[in-house]
């Protein structure tokens, strides 16, 4: 793909478009080989993100499909919270992930306001997995746009840089009076403006962890409390040492006590009367 320099493409989804055919899921599923889905004890119904699932149709009421993916927010959250830098950010957009650095933690997983991340659970080896937008493809030139949006037959969802994306939704909205709403391009600035951009009939706060996520970039609030991380471990690692010598101290000591009480009382062993007297005869030429 050609952009302008230091330009950042992004991925728009109308979803008055989108009939809930899940192609674009198909597609996703067959270009990074994701194999078949698996239920859950927990969410018996296959149609959430997973380790098999990067991208997937959330439908609501009234025929409303909403594509879910990774958003590639422009300050991610998921990749200041990652303390081995296995998750980063290109300068062309997308978020992507390093398996060969990751060691598991998951805070990506709890630092996602969206829930992203998802975890290979059924793995003896489990690694963090979403959507990378294709990038490695894109870059390389094997691919023209992500698979997704290459798939999608209505057009629903749309490839470029992440301005003309922007513009072309605010041509859709100002061309269609009343049809989005409150006139406005999600993702343009929440938490910062995210590299997948909707424009939808309807509210899609469903989407994040909370309805109003405001507009201020996470990273900015994970920061500093990643940087307690070190220290926290340092200290606690501290105390946790000196209460295991504690507790072996006492324990030592407590041996020790308990060994003398089953001795009080006990007949000398043999040799230890000849020892004394040994001992006393020697103090006394040692007096004369």
């Amino acid at each position: 793909m050609k952009t302008a320099k230091n330009a950042r493409f992004a991925i728009l989804t109308d979803t008055t478009l989108c009939t809930g055919c899940e192609e674009c899921v198909k597609a996703c599923k067959e270009i990074n080989h994701l194999g078949k889905d698996r239920s859950r004890r927990w969410n018996g119904a296959i149609d959430d993100l997973s380790a098999t699932r990067f991208t997937t149709i959330v439908r609501q009421r009234g025929g409303l499909f909403v594509r879910r993916q990774c958003r590639h927010c422009q300050s991610p959250a998921c990749v200041s919270a990652c303390i081995v830098g296995a998750l980063q950010k290109t300068d062309e957009g997308p978020v992507i992930y390093d398996d060969k650095k990751c060691i598991g933690c998951r805070y990506c997983m709890l630092a996602c306001p969206y829930g992203i991340p998802r975890y290979e659970w059924d793995e003896a080896i489990p690694y963090v997995r979403k959507c990378t937008f294709c990038y490695d493809k894109i870059m390389s030139g094997e691919l023209d746009r992500p698979a997704c949006v290459a798939a999608c037959p209505q057009n629903a969802t749309i490839f470029g840089t992440r301005d003309d994306m922007i513009r072309e939704a605010k041509n859709r909205i100002a061309a269609s009076p009343g049809k989005y709403w409150q006139d406005r391009v999600i993702g343009e600035t929440e938490v910062g403006g995210t590299s997948v951009l909707y424009i939808s009939d309807r509210p899609l706060d469903f989407l994040a962890w909370k309805a109003d996520i405001g507009d201020r970039p996470l990273p900015e609030l994970t920061a500093a409390s990643l940087k307690m991380v070190p220290p926290t471990i340092l200290v606690v690692g501290g105390v946790m040492a000196a209460v295991w010598w504690v507790i072996g101290r006492r324990m030592e000591m407590q041996a020790h006590s308990q060994h003398a009480v089953d001795h009080v009382g006990e007949a000398p062993a043999a040799g230890t009367a000849s020892d004394l007297e040994s001992e006393q005869s020697d103090g006394r030429e040692i007096q004369q």
